[in-house]
Formats: structure tokens, C-alpha cells, sequence
């Protein structure tokens, strides 16, 4: 799984974990990714897509 949403193209990033004592390390930041069956393409198929996709109205479910 490459941790990239379908509909926007969100990936994982890279920052900084701070300790207390403000040690600095490397970490990666993800997004949130749902497993979902949606439209693409006037096709079903399931996809990785960020939760800000589908509470924005982005993604097209299929109709029962």
C-alpha cells in the first residue's frame, strides 16, 4: 500500500517527532486513508481514499 488517496493524491510526509527534552527525530505523518468502493471512471472498484475526500462530497458511491 503506497499511503496515497486515489481522488486528491495525498501522501505521507515527514517531519519531526519532539521529545521532552526536545530531542528531535525523524518520523513520517500519514493520512487518513478508508478502504472504499467507489465510482471512477463510470467503473466500481475499490480504492484508497482520505477521509477529507469523503466528507467533502468528492467521491461517488456506487448505488445499490
Amino acid at each position: 500500500m503506497s499511503y496515497k488517496c486515489e481522488i486528491c493524491g495525498k501522501k505521507s510526509t515527514t517531519g519531526k517527532s519532539v521529545s521532552h527534552s526536545h530531542l528531535k527525530t525523524n518520523r513520517t505523518f500519514k493520512p487518513n486513508l478508508h478502504k472504499q468502493k467507489i465510482v471512477l471512471d463510470g467503473k466500481t472498484q475499490t480504492a484508497y481514499v482520505c477521509s477529507k475526500c469523503l466528507k467533502g462530497g468528492k467521491v461517488v458511491k456506487p448505488s445499490k
